[in-house]
């Protein structure tokens, strides 16, 4: 070979990372005014995405819009007929479509089973599972009318999984155990339609919702003595489950139930 004969270039390295960004695409939170919703906005706008946050507590939700690149306050309560619509209404106006959804509201009564009355029950069951149920089916409609693509993220729990033995939440568990299964049926139906659906199953994670259990000394080492990894969740470490599941570097991954949990339900 001729010395002087150009070495051909080494080809570039792939980019994996920039399959996880959202820029240019409208993610739509529900339970956006306080805890993990909170994180989840800020998670996504820093992959990129405009946000819609949603929840009921309006003064919450202006401050988190303010804070944020490009964000849409809509306080809502989406138990009430034609919430769901008029939400996405909203977010198709400012945005022209959800791209993503992470369906994160949610309510959690512990009460024993014995002692829960029946009608505590569907209302818990009517938050945790219809509401997202109904929302979820709104973008999926409007996206296969459309011919646009989606990713729905269900937030689950590890109850969902599996028991919650002296925790006692059996509206929660049966709500979330439920959206277990129907973001698999959904899955199923949409996957020829674009339309992904996904659970992020968080373990034990400090939260508004969660803020008894953690000041509560029994609660706290029935879970360190319980995990596998002997701790709860610490902030951020839902962070990369959530944008996986959000963006395109899950196109291929429908229907599954993605627990972050410390290998709670591994035993």
């Amino acid at each position: 070979m001729d010395d002087d004969t150009p070495t051909p270039a080494n080809p570039p390295l792939p980019d994996p990372l920039a399959a996880f960004r959202l820029d240019g695409r409208c993610a739509l939170v529900t339970g956006a005014s306080s805890g993990l919703g909170v994180r989840f906005a800020e998670v996504l706008a820093a992959a990129g995405a405009s946000l819609v946050l949603a929840a009921r507590r309006a003064e919450r939700l202006e401050a988190l819009a303010a804070r944020l690149p490009d964000a849409l306050a809509v306080p809502c309560d989406l138990s009430r007929p034609g919430a769901p619509e008029a939400l996405v209404d909203a977010a198709e106006e400012r945005y022209g479509a959800v791209d993503v959804l992470v369906n994160n509201a949610g309510i959690s009564n512990p009460v024993a089973a014995l002692d829960y009355p029946p009608e505590e029950f569907r209302r818990e069951v009517e938050i945790d599972l219809v509401a997202p149920y109904t929302l979820a089916r709104e973008v999926a409609r409007r996206a296969v009318a459309a011919g646009r693509t989606a990713s729905i993220v269900n937030l689950g729990s590890v109850l969902g999984t599996v028991g919650g033995g002296r925790l006692r939440v059996p509206g929660y568990a049966a709500a979330k155990g439920g959206l277990h299964n129907l973001t698999r049926e959904l899955a199923s139906e949409w996957a020829r339609k674009g339309v992904r659906v996904n659970v992020l199953a968080p373990g034990w994670f400090e939260s508004e919702m969660s803020a008894d259990m953690f000041t509560d000394e029994r609660a706290l080492a029935y879970i360190t003595d319980n995990a596998p990894m002997g701790r709860p969740g610490r902030p951020g470490e839902l962070d990369g489950a959530l944008l996986f599941l959000a963006s395109d570097a899950s196109s291929f991954v429908t229907g599954q139930i993605l627990h972050v949990d410390g290998g709670w339900t591994a035993i």
